[in-house]
């Protein structure tokens, strides 16, 4: 992204040498107007990403209010599941002091978003999910909801397995009803489509697309997809379910999902602590199935 650094010198490429105090290492990622660097703070050398928006239009002041709600937010969290933010910056510029560029400074989690790559066992994908309802419990308890979970909101270390839920830039206190659509329309809960308070139960909707996508490779029709109107969305028995689609699925964890999915917010799991307990038995259930078939072949030859 060639663009004029206030922070700090522009480097003859488009990636610039420093943004606000921050040495630039090389750019990492992009997203919701911004580009993603990893950076190294030039006294302590500690690794940082810095989420860097441009304000080129008055559009643009939207990604700007994001990254500080997302550092609001981010400041205080403290679960290992979700992804802290260090600092925020801002430099104005004219007689209405209008932004000109911001930065977000976060922890650097080394992981790849579940979009990107899936795991292909369920027990992977069940102990991610486990993570990620930790987390989300944890921005609840804050009196928060994240209102964007999706797959490429999830980061995951392939060689240990640990998870951070990112991007709290559309997060909102509970009960807030927002005054314009926010969320990602493969994932969107038909009350954030709606304008109606959005909920923990919101993130319940979010958390079950979601993981619809990670277990069977297909998008949830949602609300925003179809029509904006209260008879377009899907009735809840007609989605293909998990089990369905990929017939490896327990039972059980299709049933969950589909759960998570209803179109009443009532009629969804309540909290993320029910969706953590039940992703637990599940992933018992999991590991003692595959126990058995590691025994199994030990058993019969020892029968012999």
């Amino acid at each position: 992204m060639g663009v004029a650094s206030h922070g700090g010198d522009e480097a003859s490429s488009s990636t610039p040498r420093a943004l606000f105090g921050y040495d630039v290492l090389a750019p990492i990622g992009t997203g919701a107007g911004s580009t993603i660097y990893c950076v190294s703070h030039p006294l302590t050398k500690q690794l940082y990403a810095l989420k860097h928006v441009v304000r080129k239009t008055e559009k643009d002041e939207r990604f700007i209010e994001q990254l500080q709600t997302e550092f609001d937010v981010g400041s205080k969290v403290v679960s290992p599941h979700l992804r802290r933010s260090i600092d925020f910056k801002v430099n104005h510029a004219g007689l209405l002091r209008r932004p000109v560029d911001a930065a977000l400074v976060l922890d650097l989690f080394d992981g790849i978003s579940l979009e990107e790559q899936t795991p292909r066992d369920l027990m992977s994908i069940v102990g991610a999910f486990i993570q990620t309802a930790s987390g989300l419990r944890a921005l609840h308890e804050m009196g928060y909801v994240h209102c964007d979970l999706k797959p490429n909101n999830i980061l995951r270390d392939p060689a240990t397995g640990a998870v951070r839920v990112i991007d709290l830039g559309q997060a909102a206190k509970i009960g807030t009803a927002k005054t314009r659509v926010q969320g990602t329309p493969d994932y969107m809960a038909p009350e954030q489509v709606k304008l109606l308070p959005v909920t923990i139960r919101t993130d319940v909707f979010n958390f079950g697309a979601t993981l619809y996508f990670c277990l069977t490779a297909k998008k949830l029709p949602t609300l925003f997809n179809l029509k904006k109107t209260e008879n377009s969305f899907l009735v809840d028995d007609k989605i293909a379910t998990p089990i369905e689609l990929n017939p490896h699925i327990p039972e059980q964890l299709s049933n969950l999902v589909m759960e998570c999915v209803r179109t009443s917010p009532p009629k969804r799991p309540a909290d993320m602590v029910e969706l953590g307990r039940r992703l637990d038995i599940i992933e018992f259930t999991l590991e003692r199935h595959a126990n058995r078939q590691a025994t199994a072949p030990n058993s019969a030859l020892m029968a012999g």
